[in-house]
């Protein structure tokens, strides 16, 4: 299969996860709060790790064939830096309360019933600007997946995993206050899928921005800032949300898990 092809397949794949948390939270009558703590702490566990050992020093020895010893390792950090900004001032710009980034009690919908809710166009309009949100924030992370993939094909499945895993949540965000103000599953459907086809539309604006210009300075950059933005999204999203619906220890465990299956697949692939 064509690289291109496959990275972008992943990056699919990692975004349309967003319709399997619609579809769950259709159909689960209850919410298993330990398995989400410990998915999203795996999660975290995969994208940190991954982030420092694979992605970092990808991006450090493109950068010091480019510029030499000194300068590459300086540009490498402030393409970090450059991440972190990023997704933060992405951040800042979104509302806290559709910010998908910023854990809320009242935001916890899962659990409810219909008839739990008055205001159905408030709801509605909730859910549609959780869309937003979400979307503007899987643009990143679909350009961090596909330029993973299309340096390292069982690098880039790591990552579509742990994405995958924590848009399953955001799904369910997203379809919950739209089905219940609606009554419509295809309504919340849609809009859940519509959340999650940012991540492949920012592979393709990434690829067709990028591609004639890809060198080591492009690729090491990328690179470094796509670390920067999967370690900020891991500490202000993943870990607090896995606190919050885990019991005891349990959001460790996952990230601790999810270090240690990063590592063994890196050394066997």
């Amino acid at each position: 299969m064509d690289p291109v092809v496959f990275a972008f397949l992943l990056t699919l794949f990692a975004g349309l996860a967003t319709g399997i948390g619609s579809i769950l939270a259709f159909f689960s009558k209850t919410r298993n709060s330990s398995f989400l703590s410990i998915s999203l702490g795996f999660s975290a566990g995969v994208m940190i790790y991954v982030s420092f050992v694979e992605i970092f020093f990808k991006a450090e020895e493109a950068l010091i064939s480019y510029y030499g010893q000194g300068k590459g390792q300086w540009i490498t950090v402030l393409s970090f830096f450059v991440g972190i900004l990023i997704i933060a001032l992405i951040d800042r710009l979104v509302p806290e309360y559709e910010n998908p980034h910023e854990p809320r009690s009242d935001r916890d919908l899962s659990h409810l019933k219909a008839d739990d809710f008055e205001d159905n166009e408030e709801l509605e309009r909730m859910g549609v600007f959780s869309a937003l949100a979400i979307a503007i924030h899987n643009f990143p992370e679909g350009l961090a997946t596909f330029a993973a993939a299309l340096s390292d094909p069982a690098l880039g499945i790591s990552i579509a995993i742990a994405i995958a895993l924590h848009n399953i949540p955001e799904g369910i965000s997203v379809s919950v206050p739209i089905y219940y103000s609606t009554g419509s599953k295809k309504k919340a459907l849609f809009y859940s899928f519509i959340s999650g086809l940012a991540e492949p539309f920012g592979a393709l604006i990434g690829y067709f921005v990028l591609r004639s210009l890809f060198n080591d300075m492009v690729f090491g950059f990328l690179f470094g800032t796509v670390a920067g933005i999967m370690v900020y999204i891991s500490i202000d999203e993943l870990l607090p949300t896995s606190r919050k619906y885990g019991k005891e220890h349990q959001e460790i465990y996952g990230f601790i898990a999810g270090m240690g299956v990063m590592a063994v697949s890196l050394l066997l692939f």
